[in-house]
């Protein structure tokens, strides 16, 4: 019964590793993808490390098919915790394009007394002509902007999506000739 015992507790630290390893990479790309190349660094030097021991541990017996349910189970639910960690933590920018037909409510002055900076461009739809508000904010305020513009103008049609934003660094024009 003690091998039982011990298999159980082999299957549950492997399952555990797994989640943690496979999170970790999900929240590394991520990092990577928003340009924080140092944090993902880290997090894949402890990734890898954590694979490296999980795999040992199922490498180590063969013939345990419960150690092998394991393994694949916690990377089922590592991808899906890291993803959810990544959602909750909604790091970096995102750009939201409202579309709203001209004449029904005009959003762009509600969102600059929220706070919003905005760009408007006068555009013409299927349906006839329409503006289309960009303005970009934190992942973190694009929920609440956007429900704000639903209340607004329920005729809105919105688009979310991550951006990274490519700041030029102010330097004097150097001449080549001389």
């Amino acid at each position: 019964m003690e091998s039982w015992g011990m298999l159980l507790t082999s299957a549950a630290l492997i399952f555990a590793l797994r989640v943690v390893d496979v999170s970790l990479g999900a929240l590394r790309i991520s990092m990577l993808f928003r340009g924080k190349r140092g944090l993902a660094g880290l997090f894949g030097f402890f990734e890898s490390l954590i694979w490296l021991i999980a795999a040992a541990l199922v490498l180590g017996n063969l013939t345990s098919p419960i150690q092998f349910i394991a393994y694949a189970s916690g990377y089922a639910t590592g991808t899906m915790l890291g993803s959810t960690v990544e959602k909750w933590l909604a790091i970096g920018d995102a750009l939201v394009r409202i579309v709203t037909p001209i004449g029904s409510p005009e959003l762009s002055s509600f969102m600059r007394e929220a706070g919003y900076y905005v760009t408007t461009v006068d555009a013409k739809g299927r349906d006839g002509d329409v503006q289309v508000s960009l303005t970009v904010v934190p992942r973190r305020a694009a929920p609440r902007l956007m429900a704000m513009a639903h209340n607004v103008n329920p005729e809105a049609y919105i688009t979310y999506e991550e951006t990274t934003p490519f700041r030029l660094a102010a330097v004097h024009a150097v001449s080549v000739r001389k």
